[in-house]
């Protein structure tokens, strides 16, 4: 990918990166390290070091909730899970984000890519 369309993904991905966690999130909880490993399989985050503070930032917002349980290895895992609040934001964005991203491939011409 050029610098140039890295620049643009990068920029999308912030806007969009904690919807996509409330979204993991809805299909049920998980552990910080299965969102990390799921969101950077996506190409939506590049590492865990920058999933933990928005995540940190998600629960003081209450968008998310934390939980302590026992992993298979017997090591306690920090579960996340998302609230009340953090399904009706993400109802939000679904609506706003369907609106948006019609627009823009109507603006676009319906194109798929981004010429050079």
């Amino acid at each position: 990918m050029s610098d140039q369309r890295e620049k643009i993904a990068t920029n999308i991905r912030k806007g969009v990166l904690e919807y996509c966690v409330l979204g993991s999130l809805a299909g049920g909880d998980k552990y910080g390290l299965e969102l990390a490993e799921e969101l950077t399989a996506r190409q939506l985050t590049a590492s865990e070091g920058s999933l933990y503070p928005l995540l940190a930032r998600m629960k003081t917002t209450g968008l998310v909730e934390t939980y302590w349980e026992e992993g298979g290895s017997g090591r306690k895992r920090k579960y996340y899970t998302i609230t009340e609040h953090g399904h009706l934001m993400l109802g939000g964005f679904r609506e706003v984000w369907e609106a948006i991203s019609l627009q823009v491939t109507e603006l676009l011409g319906g194109q798929h890519g981004i010429d050079s």
